[in-house]
């Protein structure tokens, strides 16, 4: 029980805290709602987990091997957060049907997971720590876990975004509100470029 705590209190302190992937979540609750922006949640979430998984079951051997690979995931992350960060600081902050389709949805969320150094992080320390020496059986229970706590921690920040919403009715406090996220999926982005 003790183990599985640990494992917990590990996946919530990873999941909750601010990182491009929450602020996509915040900035989609804020802009669409809580319902619509679980798309993004749920992209997020199972991304992650599949990645947890693939690093469990082995793919940490191939990025020992092939340690370039970590390398094109820091740029191509840093090129998706920069575009994630154009998107926002380009949007008018009008609420309009048209709006709808740039809506971040399931396979953004995924891809953001895939491209997120963080992610990766917390999965390659993660898998080391709790759940490798336990056999397939703790791999599958880890993941199932950590999905479920991803699920919720980024769920939360589009429902904090919801919340905030309705004071960003009018088009310009929208505007600014997403400029302050570009700004901080900017500084996300340079944050994996001095790391």
């Amino acid at each position: 029980m003790e183990l599985y705590l640990s494992m917990a209190a590990f996946a919530l302190a990873a999941s909750i805290t601010p990182g491009p992937v929450n602020l996509v979540a915040l900035g989609s609750g804020a802009r669409f709602g809580w319902r619509p922006s679980l798309w993004h949640v749920s992209g997020a979430s199972v991304g992650f987990a599949v990645l947890l998984l693939l690093i469990g079951l082995g793919l940490h051997k191939m990025l020992e091997r092939l340690p370039v690979l970590l390398v094109f995931i820091r740029f191509a992350g840093v090129a998706f957060f920069l575009y994630m960060a154009w998107q926002l600081a380009a949007d008018d902050g009008v609420l309009s049907p048209e709006a709808e389709g740039r809506r971040p949805g399931f396979w953004a969320g995924a891809v953001m997971q895939w491209l997120n150094p963080k992610a990766w992080l917390a999965s390659l320390a993660s898998m080391g720590l709790f759940a490798t020496e336990g056999g397939v059986g703790r791999i599958w229970a880890f993941t199932l876990l950590y999905f479920l706590i991803c699920y919720l921690s980024v769920a939360s920040w589009a429902w904090a975004g919801s919340r905030l919403g309705r004071h960003l009715q009018q088009p310009e406090r929208m505007r600014r509100f997403n400029r302050l996220l570009a700004l901080l999926l900017v500084a996300s982005a340079g944050y994996l470029l001095v790391d």
